[in-house]
């Protein structure tokens, strides 16, 4: 019984780890890489085809974003997550290949002006998203399911995100039963819409993440209303915009919330019919999922406006943005506005249009109201450079950059440490991942010596023995120096039909001599077909 660390070691994004429970190989996330990626990942120790299960955490990429890379080399195992986290990954994935495909194709456009010969390929493609949403589980809340012999899992929300989960993994070899709990991203309290976090009360092992370990949002409950209506207030005054980049799910959902009370209440003045742009196709599908699951998400506050027949993100003035054609016609209308458009981290999509259209402006502001990761163009901007490149054009940056302080998804170091304290008993040993280099190790610093668990933040690579609590392997850090691979060429995608292929060999042992000389001639005559000389 193995414990693998994979992705997200000493880093934010790119979740993932391996996890071996008798024969079964069963990973916990497999998401993308975003911003500045410091240390290489490792492999994982076996092929694609040969993963029985995925267990998500929640829907965001960097969790889920490259399960469509895993199907494309081979995986048909399944996917066990919450209801809403199934429903979000089915636009999510779709979206994330959509865009690759599109980025995809315009660098060929412009190599092909440029003479050069090498295209780019995309990591994915549509058809590996609709194949990784058909293996989606959906799950509830608080209810244990079996996997496999062996193996049960049970998902805990944690106020994240729509959906979101702990995981509770009970893995059983022979006589011994080990319970690791992989915390996915503990939520901020207090948050509007969903849940707060919830607790887990007992663990042999704990796998959680430290993105804000090393800090505090604020000491007191921040009035998001009040601080927003003053940006609003003064922007619109002037005669600007406010540009909102926003991730598409949960943090849009939220700035309609707040929206919502803004204009109900007529706080800004002289400009009491703002118009509110949502400029997402992702966002409208998801606030759309939303509202499907308020009965299972929404925490009592939401709850409350429901009964009295009030929808909480939406409202008069708000207007969809579906078609590219709705999308220009945004910036060629001259009422101050605000747009609200994805990427959260402007790294892509059609808040870059956006951008470029109001970065140049004195009289606009550009909101953050999520995390920027390092080497994003939204840290950047957070970080007061001067000047950008958008579509090859340099834009000056005149336009106001303001962040909502405190707005976060992400537990602070208070919210991590209450959630740690929740059980009943310390566990065993305390694995700290997901979270930059220098507060990985802080925060791991802080459990060991502040509240004495037993606390280590594992490099990717590192391997761990459940059954008798040792290392197998501590890995050292190893700077990145390499490229993600695309598996979209015709031949890897061969390379990955013969992993599948050796997966379902391999599962067929012990199968009746019959059916087997059967499947052997079968390939047998494939391999005559197709050999060369």
């Amino acid at each position: 019984m193995e414990l693998m660390f994979i992705g997200a070691d000493h880093e934010v994004t790119g979740s993932c780890h391996y996890l071996r429970v008798g024969d079964k190989n069963i990973l916990v996330d497999y998401g993308m890489e975003q911003g500045v990626n410091v240390f290489e990942n490792c492999d994982l120790p076996v092929d694609e085809a040969l993963i029985d299960y995925v267990f998500l955490t929640h829907a965001h990429i960097d969790h889920s974003g490259l399960l469509p890379l895993l199907y494309a080399r081979g995986f048909r195992g399944q996917i066990f997550a919450t209801a809403p986290t199934c429903d979000l990954c089915s636009i999510m994935l779709r979206d994330c290949a959509h865009i690759q495909m599109q980025e995809a194709e315009w660098k060929n456009r412009k190599a092909k002006r440029s003479a050069e010969s090498e295209l780019t390929e995309p990591l994915y493609t549509m058809e590996d998203a609709d194949g990784t949403i058909r293996r989606l589980v959906p799950c509830d809340y608080d209810s244990e399911v079996t996997v496999c012999e062996g193996v049960k899992i049970r998902f805990t929300d944690i106020g994240h995100l729509l959906g979101s989960s702990s995981i509770e993994v009970w893995a059983t070899e022979g006589d011994v039963t080990k319970k690791l709990v992989f915390s996915g991203d503990i939520g901020n309290s207090a948050q509007p819409l969903i849940k707060d976090p919830q607790n887990t009360e007992e663990a042999d092992y704990v796998i959680m993440e430290s993105t804000y370990g090393d800090r505090f949002h604020t000491k007191e409950q921040v009035d998001y209303v009040g601080e927003l209506t003053k940006i609003l207030q003064t922007t619109f005054d002037r005669g600007g915009n406010v540009v909102i980049p926003s991730f598409a799910v949960g943090r849009t959902q939220e700035m309609l919330y707040f929206l919502r009370q803004i204009k109900a209440e007529g706080l800004v003045k002289g400009h009491e019919d703002f118009p509110v742009y949502v400029d997402s196709p992702l966002a409208v599908e998801a606030t759309g999922i939303f509202h499907k699951n308020e009965a299972r998400c929404f925490d009592e506050e939401a709850m409350a406006l429901v009964r009295k027949g009030i929808n909480p993100i939406t409202f008069p003035g708000l207007r969809l943005a579906i078609t590219s054609d709705e999308s220009r016609a945004i910036n060629f209308e001259h009422t101050p506005k605000v747009i609200i458009s994805a990427s959260g981290m402007c790294e892509a999509g059609r808040i870059r249009h956006h951008l470029k259209h109001n970065l140049w402006r004195h009289e606009c502001t550009i909101l953050f109201v999520g995390y920027q990761a390092v080497g994003t163009l939204g840290r950047m901007l957070v970080d007061g450079v001067e000047e950008v490149k958008l579509f090859g054009e340099p834009i000056e940056v005149r336009a106001d950059i303001m962040k909502l302080i405190g707005m976060s998804g992400h537990a602070d170091k208070d919210g991590l440490l209450r959630w740690v304290d929740g059980f009943t008993k310390k566990p065993d040993r305390i694995f700290v991942v997901h979270g930059e280099d220098s507060v990985c190790t802080l925060f791991t610093e802080c459990l060991k010596g502040e509240h004495g668990q037993n606390a280590y933040a594992p490099y990717s690579g590192t391997r761990f023995d459940l059954i008798s609590g040792e290392f197998i392997y501590e890995a050292d850090p190893v700077p990145v120096k390499k490229k993600a691979r695309s598996v979209a060429t015709v031949f890897t995608r061969l390379l990955a039909s013969g992993q599948r292929l050796m997966a379902v060999i391999y599962k067929n042992e012990g199968g009746a001599n019959k059916d087997l000389a059967r499947f052997a001639d079968q390939i047998n005559s494939l391999c005559d077909r197709w050999d060369r000389p």
